[in-house]
């Protein structure tokens, strides 16, 4: 599945990879809460954060939102777990189903169950976006 970038993302994406040097595999702005979300190629998040958060803090300044890194990974369970940090969770289950649908199951205590869920489900729905982007994933179920 490929993914189709509208102008401010690919504008958002070449901003950040012109300051971090990071290699960005997909973006999501976020309006409504004024975040911009990257998932940065596996390997790349040091370059992305910076040393002390420096890199980080002067593409938020550039782009006048909040922004969160997400790494990515090849993996599916890695993936998810990269998406639901800092939340820490129990397990991470990947199943294809007869439709070929495949769904995450992911188990976590109380608090880190609100962690991941986040503000409003916001965290949750950001994951779930970016699972099925990524590795084509079409539900996380938190237990």
């Amino acid at each position: 599945m490929s993914i189709k970038f509208n102008a401010n993302e690919i504008r958002y994406i070449a901003l950040f990879e012109s300051m971090t040097g990071a290699m960005v595999k997909d973006c999501i702005i976020d309006e409504d809460n004024g975040k911009v979300t990257f998932v940065v190629k596996n390997g790349d998040m040091g370059l992305a954060i910076g040393k002390g958060g420096s890199t980080v803090t002067k593409v938020q300044k550039a782009v006048d939102k909040g922004v969160e890194i997400i790494e990515h990974s090849e993996d599916s369970t890695e993936f998810i777990k990269n998406l639901m940090a800092p939340a820490e969770l129990k397990s991470i289950k990947v199943l294809q189903k007869e439709s070929k649908e495949k769904v995450a199951t992911v188990v976590a205590d109380s608090t880190n169950k609100r962690i991941a869920i986040g503000k409003n489900g916001h965290n949750i729905e950001r994951a779930k976006l970016l699972a099925k982007r990524q590795h084509n994933i079409s539900n996380i179920i938190l237990k």
